[in-house]
């Protein structure tokens, strides 16, 4: 039994260990495409992709990249108010009485660019995400 909690214990903390510790090609990608990037918080999204959460100017940035150092996509947050009118039309006519709590514009290698939205209706709480159309993508 010492022997299964001492191996699960070394194997957790190598897991930590190398969840912090991106491979050199992506931290150089991320340094080209953020360099005025602060508090930069590295963690592991799969076997294959990074993420990198951090500040830019005071707006909250994650940043994924595979491990050879290609960009995946940004997920930038924004105002509500700066959502397009027709993503927040499509979201008010999908949820009825629920209420935008927090927006994000999220730029994609492979899917383009597509608002995600944390909405809300008393307890409930749901992350939605949309085209630029209004079409419904989650």
């Amino acid at each position: 039994m010492k022997n299964i909690i001492t191996l699960s214990i070394v194997l957790f903390s190598s897991v930590l260990s190398y969840a912090g510790n991106p491979p050199a090609a992506v931290l150089k990608a991320f340094h080209e495409r953020f360099h005025d990037a602060s508090n930069v918080k590295w963690g592991k999204e799969s076997s294959t992709e990074w993420e990198a959460e951090f500040s830019l100017k005071s707006i909250k940035v994650s940043e994924n990249f595979k491990n050879d150092g290609a960009w995946v996509e940004t997920e930038t947050e924004i105002a509500i108010t700066d959502l397009p009118l027709i993503v927040g039309d499509a979201i008010h006519k999908q949820y009825p009485g629920w209420t935008i709590v927090d927006a994000f514009r999220i730029e994609s290698a492979t899917k383009g660019t597509l608002y995600e939205a944390d909405i809300k209706t008393g307890k409930k709480k749901k992350e939605v995400i949309y085209k630029e159309d209004g079409t419904v993508v989650k």
